[in-house]
């Protein structure tokens, strides 16, 4: 029997042409004259040839410079998509994750995957852990619509951080020039930190009930602007909350006056102690669960719509 086996495989090796139960099947060529019959086919090839660790790797190594998506691998070796930004300040900026609102008015609800979707549970400090978990979900193109992390939120290891805000629902090719708001850092803090967000929530738990306003705070880092700048992330946010925050920075694990916890601050440094109403990721009080926490968009009060109903894209490089 075995040396049957041995010579099936020898007449599979050597000859190109494939046995099904109809008979043999011989395979059409791929590429005819240098070119590729099915153009689709040689995108593919394409991407695969560039597969690396990171989009900074493919920057690097392959000097690649258009946006999109590209094909990566986990250092165990899962091959994932994802969305990398090759022209903002030098490109090689891998997107990893997005933190999407499906209902403002939802606390703790289905779809607030970044702080707990089983509600405010006084025994469930850390909500559903997602900062620091491996679990991944959602889909690259889909990032603007839904949730989203991918493998690279806890393989990739980075050294600063991106963040974009584009309005929820706006397709991939379009979220560059859409977006109300991008920065990046350039401090190489995550070097610090163990080089992503996902070890730097072990670092500073994004726990409610573990600390205080302002004497507990993770980072606050300053961030180069791409779109927009100082006074229009002001704008983003009302009248009542405008005197809690200082613009031109990104901020981490900070919690409020009853103890609730948020686990980012996009575009600000808190100064007071109302956090909830311009910080996502929250955790603890019911009236501030959820991922969007009390970002409400109402006239005059803590926040826009345009910053409500938009998705916060995190990228690492």
């Amino acid at each position: 029997m075995l040396h049957r086996i041995i010579f099936m495989i020898c007449v599979l090796v050597h000859q190109p042409q494939f046995f099904s139960l109809g008979g043999v099947i011989t395979p059409k060529p791929i590429i005819e004259n240098g070119t590729y019959i099915n153009p689709e086919l040689g995108k593919y090839h394409a991407r695969l040839r560039t597969i690396s660790q990171s989009c900074r790797d493919i920057k690097e190594k392959f000097g690649a410079t258009t946006d999109g998506i590209y094909y990566l691998t986990t250092s165990n070796g899962v091959m994932y998509q994802a969305f990398c930004d090759m022209t903002t300040a030098g490109g090689g900026w891998t997107l990893v994750a997005s933190v999407h609102e499906n209902n403002i008015n939802g606390k703790c609800t289905a779809g607030d995957r970044w702080s707990s979707e089983q509600g405010s549970d006084q025994k469930r400090h850390d909500g559903d852990r997602t900062w620091v978990n491996t679990a991944t979900f959602g889909t690259t193109e889909g990032a603007t619509s839904d949730d989203y992390k991918n493998p690279g939120y806890y393989d990739i290891t980075g050294e600063d951080v991106a963040v974009w805000h584009v309005p929820n629902d706006v397709q991939l090719q379009n979220w560059a020039n859409t977006a109300i708001l991008r920065y990046h850092t350039e401090t190489k803090f995550l070097n610090q930190n163990g080089g992503s967000l996902f070890h730097l929530f072990k670092k500073y738990p994004v726990r409610s009930g573990a600390g205080e306003c302002k004497a507990d705070s993770g980072p606050s880092i300053p961030v180069v602007y791409d779109t927009g700048d100082k006074d229009s992330t002001t704008n983003l946010y009302g009248a009542t909350v405008k005197d809690q925050f200082e613009p031109g920075f990104v901020s981490f694990r900070v919690f409020n006056e009853k103890k609730t916890v948020m686990a980012l601050c996009s575009g600000i440094k808190p100064t007071g102690c109302h956090t909830e109403h311009f910080c996502i990721g929250g955790v603890g009080d019911p009236d501030q669960c959820g991922d969007f926490a009390d970002l409400q968009a109402v006239p005059g009060g803590s926040s826009s719509k345009e910053i409500t109903e938009a998705a916060v894209l995190i990228f690492y490089r």
